[in-house]
């Protein structure tokens, strides 16, 4: 069953490289033809070193490729980690721009379920990630039949007790199964990824969700406030 979902996915041509860091873990994923074809993380937390761009030349290496070979950038675009998701779309955005290919967004949130999605049956789901204070950044995400996953609607600000009550299964780190978002989910959304378009590489920001301390001081240092994604 899951090899047959698999099989349904994007057959956009050429080598896709995905990455999502809106946790306190990276990931990697290396699509060829729209199959994973590599997959590797990266610890982005009480690290001495940056260790996300290792994880992903390591990649593409793992599919026998190198960062000019890429057809496009996928990059998680939050919310989450404020240090994390600036480093993942910097790397992406370089490279991007170094192989002159467009970049494209995807909700971190919508991996979250994406990455699960050859194991889930089909339905609606809630995705979650920590907001802190006790809250997550939730959204509504669909698994349809073929194993294809959309977002639907915008992500927002829930209560533990908003989610008990809600009759969609919640999926996340912090919930039941310990499903985080993982760059391989791409393969499952990379058809609405390119039917959206490409970001404007030089506008793009991820999107934060609420206001963290390191982005206070960004904004403070740079005396401007930051661009959403």
């Amino acid at each position: 069953m899951v090899s047959a979902r698999l099989a349904t996915r994007s057959a956009a041509p050429g080598l896709t490289l995905a990455l999502d860091a809106s946790t306190y873990v990276g990931t990697v994923a290396v699509l060829r033809d729209g199959l994973v074809v590599a997959a590797r993380e990266a610890l982005m937390r009480g690290e001495h070193e940056e260790r996300l761009m290792p994880a992903v030349l390591a990649a593409l290496a793992d599919a026998q490729a190198v960062p000019r070979d890429v057809a496009r950038v996928v990059c998680g675009a939050g919310p989450g980690s404020f240090t994390s998701l600036r480093i993942a779309a910097g790397i992406a955005k370089g490279i991007a721009h170094g192989a002159d290919v467009p970049l494209f967004a995807v909700s971190s949130l919508a991996l979250v379920v994406a990455a699960a999605a050859p194991a889930l049956p089909p339905g609606r789901y809630i995705a979650a990630l920590d907001a802190m204070r006790g809250e997550r950044y939730a959204q509504d995400v669909v698994v349809h039949a073929d194993g294809r996953v959309a977002a639907d609607g915008s992500a927002a600000i829930a209560t533990l007790e908003q989610l008990a009550a809600s009759r969609a299964s919640v999926i996340g780190p912090l919930e039941p199964g310990a499903h985080a978002p993982h760059a391989r989910g791409v393969a499952a959304m990379l058809d609405a990824c390119l039917a959206e378009g490409p970001v404007d590489l030089d506008a793009w920001e991820p999107s934060y969700g609420r206001l963290a301390e390191a982005q206070v001081r960004w904004e403070a240092a740079h005396g401007r406030p930051l661009a959403s994604g």
